[in-house]
């Protein structure tokens, strides 16, 4: 019990000093993180799309380990009332229409997608101290699109898509292993793999997107914008 206790003390201490010029005393094994500009409403007076390829690109810089990382959250509708469904994809497409992900669309997110074809995303940089949260409709991108995105994996991902039933259980790492070896036979004389047939990519089109900075005392900055046809509308919340 009293290592439980311990343990417990130790996640209660934990915590960040966020904010530029902070130079007082901070507590035993924190880190500070130091941002070069305030986060405010002009911030996003471009839309949110520039910001958030901005500071994807810094995070890039910084050295973050995939930096294009997302927590994805959907929701089972398997049971008597929804229940959200959280994992972390990769975006790999941005633009003002929203962001892009791929996966098997007979994964279990893909027919949660499919019953209810609603997303929110979470990209989270920890070493820079700020978040990026879209919320949204989600809906396939065009066939053009996957097949584009698929000529630039590489070919041990594409078997890998071919041989993994996404979210089935399987027996033993050995069987997935011989699906693999099976695939790979399939596709020993073809010079291109073709797209899955169940594989490809989704479009979150954002209705709200939220930016989060870490400050002092944690008063954190957070500037949401809601987007409603042509037009947006930029909040300041409180922290």
């Amino acid at each position: 019990m009293a290592e439980v206790e311990e343990t417990r003390a130790d996640l209660a201490a934990m915590r960040a000093e966020y904010g530029a010029g902070h130079s007082g005393p901070r507590d035993p094994g924190s880190r500070q993180v130091v941002h070069d500009s305030e986060l405010d409403e002009n911030s996003v007076a471009g839309g949110w799309e520039p910001l958030l390829r901005q500071w994807m690109e810094q995070a890039t810089v910084a050295g973050v380990a995939e930096p294009n990382a997302m927590v994805l959250a959907t929701l089972d509708s398997a049971g008597q009332a929804p229940r959200p469904v959280t994992r972390t994809v990769l975006c790999k497409g941005l633009s003002p229409e929203g962001v892009v992900f791929y996966t098997n669309y007979d994964s279990a997110k893909g027919e949660q997608l499919e019953a209810s074809p609603y997303a929110s995303a979470t990209f989270l940089w920890t070493h820079l101290a700020r978040q990026v949260h879209l919320r949204g409709r989600v809906e396939r991108v065009a066939a053009a699109v996957t097949e584009t995105y698929w000529r630039s994996r590489p070919r041990e991902s594409q078997l890998g898509a071919w041989a993994s039933a996404q979210s089935r259980p399987i027996g033993s790492r050995d069987d997935l292993d011989r699906q693999l070896m099976r695939t790979t036979a399939r596709f020993a004389g073809a010079a291109e793999i073709p797209v899955p047939p169940h594989w490809g990519g989704y479009l979150l089109r954002p209705g709200e997107v939220e930016f989060w900075q870490g400050r002092r005392g944690r008063l954190h900055n957070r500037i949401v914008l809601r987007i409603a046809g042509q037009g947006m509308t930029v909040l300041r919340l409180q922290p």
